[in-house]
């Protein structure tokens, strides 16, 4: 069920400043220059992770899911986030890593598909980097998806 208060902060989104906080629009070109430079620096990282994924998706599975929650989040966050009548904020984002990345950092963590020696060296460095970059990513969208949804559910 939708706040009166998420309706009333969706129906104007230009009360909060570019950037790339919780509360922070994140637009495409503002939310990321307002960012710090090792935050910068910490999306392209991500990003290598991500995307080198491809490299291992006709033979494992876990890539497949990498690859499937990438798809999946990037136009059906903000869709699901204004369904609901809240503004697409950092949290929004946040929020929507956590649910669409989880199954496959759930699959890297549980399987450790990187001790696996069973698997090729290749496979095994990039299941190392990726459960190490979603960990790491999931610090911060935790963080920012409690501070974003207490803004809007207050």
């Amino acid at each position: 069920m939708l706040s009166s208060t998420g309706a009333a902060f969706a129906q104007d989104e230009s009360l909060y400043e570019a950037g790339h906080g919780a509360l922070q629009r994140f637009g495409s070109g503002a939310g990321i220059a307002a960012t710090p430079l090792w935050v910068q620096i910490w999306l392209i990282i991500l990003g290598i992770c991500l995307l080198s994924s491809v490299f291992f998706v006709r033979r494992h599975a876990v890539a497949r899911w990498v690859i499937g929650g990438i798809i999946v989040s990037i136009p059906l966050t903000p869709v699901l986030v204004r369904a609901m009548g809240f503004p697409f904020l950092g949290g929004a984002i946040a929020l929507g890593h956590l649910v669409f990345w989880m199954p496959a950092f759930v699959m890297l963590f549980l399987q450790r598909p990187f001790l696996d020696e069973q698997h090729s060296t290749p496979f095994r460095v990039w299941a190392g980097a990726m459960t190490a970059a979603y960990a790491f990513s999931f610090i911060f969208d935790i963080r920012d998806t409690v501070i974003y949804l207490g803004h809007v559910l207050a």
